[in-house]
């Protein structure tokens, strides 16, 4: 017998990259609505309500609008930012702590990560659970994701400013008034007591993150060196299937790294750096903001929902 997933909002970039995923699931079945009925809550109702599980791919108003129209006994994934930080939902991070995958198999409402937090928050987690980082350290994040992370409409706008072979920068700084809808919950799921300063940027590329988490060894709870560091992500991620601690970073033998170096998985790899004097570290994430970012962890998140191996 085949799962039954309805998406609502099947047509958006994330919605589309599931059906692509689920595609290559073959215990799952995709319940799709027609043109007519896409915007029709009675036919979104009865979709959701006839399915085992909902995936909403939608802005965050009307994410919070299509959990009114679900029964009770189904089960959503929910990958707008509407419910990363509500009370009664569980947040899709498998790899946040020892007890987050249980939690997530066992869940109704589910929240997926959003794509600048997922990395942020899998390097700097470990850290504070180890006593390394305090929980009060003022976070400072920096990330350049493709243009795809801004969604449908910004992808418009670069396909057609490519096609017009207009001049476009190759990177925009956003969020310049120092506030972003993701920091609560880097915030909350790093176990941090302050707001982090977060640092987004756009790139003239479609699809990849690369983020930074800069630190000084005196920002550290207590004397520590980069081996250190290393050791605690290391240990937290041991057994990951897909967040991937790399070795000691070795500046004289990679020159640079690659933020669509992970497009069209599900992995993040996770690097830590270090000047010679080890006074300095960078934590670093590379991974596909609509694979780990997006896509791939909801079906990482309803794959262990529906008690397979994610």
């Amino acid at each position: 017998m085949s799962i039954k997933v309805f998406i609502d909002g099947a047509a958006g970039t994330t919605g589309l990259q599931i059906r692509e995923r689920m595609a290559r699931e073959p215990h799952f079945e995709a319940i799709q609505l027609g043109e007519a009925d896409r915007k029709s809550p009675t036919a979104r109702a009865q979709a959701m309500n006839a399915c085992d599980f909902t995936i909403l791919c939608l802005p965050d108003d009307a994410a919070r609008e299509a959990v009114a129209l679900a029964g009770d006994h189904v089960r959503i994934i929910d990958a707008s930012s509407a419910h990363r930080t509500s009370p009664g939902w569980v947040y899709g991070l498998p790899e946040l702590n020892p007890g987050q995958e249980a939690a997530i198999r066992n869940a109704a409402r589910v929240s997926n990560p959003g794509c600048y937090p997922t990395g942020a928050i899998v390097l700097m987690r470990p850290l504070v659970d180890a006593g390394l980082l305090p929980a009060s350290h003022a976070a400072n994040v920096f990330a350049i994701s493709g243009y795809s992370g801004a969604g449908a409409g910004m992808i418009r706008s670069y396909e057609a400013a490519h096609e017009a072979g207009e001049d476009i920068a190759p990177m925009r700084g956003y969020a310049l008034g120092l506030k972003h809808k993701h920091q609560p919950e880097m915030r909350q799921y790093s176990g941090l007591t302050v707001t982090p300063n977060f640092m987004p940027v756009l790139g003239d590329f479609a699809q990849g993150i690369l983020l930074y988490v800069p630190l000084h060894a005196s920002q550290l709870a207590r004397p520590a060196r980069t081996t250190d560091l290393h050791e605690a992500l290391a240990r937290h991620y041991q057994g990951s299937a897909h967040v991937h601690v790399q070795p000691l970073f070795d500046a004289t033998t990679t020159e640079y790294l690659r933020p669509d170096s992970l497009n069209g998985t599900n992995d993040i790899n996770l690097y830590v750096m270090a000047d010679a004097d080890e006074t300095r570290y960078t934590l670093a994430a590379v991974y596909d903001n609509l694979g780990k970012g997006a896509s791939g962890a909801a079906m990482q998140n309803l794959k262990l929902m529906a008690g397979e191996l994610s």
